[in-house]
């Protein structure tokens, strides 16, 4: 029997302080065996970041520092850089989506022992999560590149032992989908990327538990963790040009997180932390 904590995006530099401090408490107290994080909307804003988010080397120390054991991501792992983008996809409890064409750096799953049985962690992401005409990851690629199916790629990771699914992906229909169709073969399927936390929790007939988002942990207050001034302006058809730079949101910090009970490589329980 183990526990596998898992954090849903975790957006902003307060939310990894957030998360730094609260880690070993949960860990605790939640008798966690494995912490994963999706950590993809951790780094603040900056002139130099073309969207204002992605992940830094060190937002990776302090997360594995404060105990958390993979870090997972989706459409922003690439933001950033060119050569801290690669020096943080290059880290070993790192993960990008597996469904990306070869050349991208970074890879899609770890297997890691815990409780002297083995846990694969696997990241995916729906192309639902990506705007196909200027992803970030094409300056890596001699040619136009696009995000692949979840099925192949799925088909195509080494799974050993229990398999946790971080999707990525904006389709609730689409998880859902999905979490049936490898339904005794991933012991959970946790839907991220939309960043509001839904209320079903589901154990699908074979072992699989569902949900379709774990949520954000980040600050209330905005859209998606995120000042509503640009979303607002977009929605409208007004001119950003002279806005500044996205904001984060200033309300009360929320967690969005799950603890999933596997057994061999089935769960038998899944269930939110708050």
């Amino acid at each position: 029997m183990s526990r596998v904590l898992f954090l849903g995006d975790v957006v902003g530099p307060d939310a990894v302080d957030y998360v730094c401090e609260r880690v070993p408490t949960l860990r605790r107290e939640r008798r966690a065996d494995l912490v994963v994080v999706n950590a993809e909307n951790a780094l603040r804003s900056g002139p130099r970041i073309r969207t204002g988010f992605g992940m830094s080397q060190d937002i990776v120390r302090r997360l594995c520092e404060s105990g958390v054991d993979v870090i997972t991501s989706g459409n922003h792992a690439w933001d950033g850089e060119v050569a801290e983008v690669e020096r943080v996809l290059a880290h070993p409890r790192v993960l990008r989506p597996a469904n990306m064409p070869v050349g991208v750096p970074g890879k899609g799953s770890i297997t890691l022992g815990v409780r002297d049985h083995a846990i694969t962690v696997v990241n995916m992401m729906s192309r639902s999560a990506v705007v196909e005409a200027q992803p970030m990851f094409q300056r890596w690629l001699d040619h136009p590149g696009h995000v692949g199916p979840l099925w192949p790629a799925w088909e195509a990771v080494d799974r050993q032992g229990a398999t946790i699914v971080d999707l990525h992906g904006l389709v609730i229909s689409e998880k859902q989908a999905f979490a049936y169709a490898v339904d005794g073969q991933a012991a959970a399927v946790l839907g991220t990327h939309t960043h509001e936390a839904t209320h079903h929790l589901h154990l699908l007939p074979r072992g699989t538990a569902l949900v379709t988002d774990v949520g954000m942990t980040g600050r209330l207050g905005g859209v998606t963790g995120i000042a509503p001034a640009h979303w607002v302006a977009t929605l409208r058809g007004e001119d950003v040009t002279d806005l500044p730079p996205y904001e984060l949101a200033d309300g009360p910090m929320t967690l969005g997180a799950v603890v999933v009970t596997i057994d061999g490589n089935r769960s038998t329980a899944i269930e939110r932390v708050s």
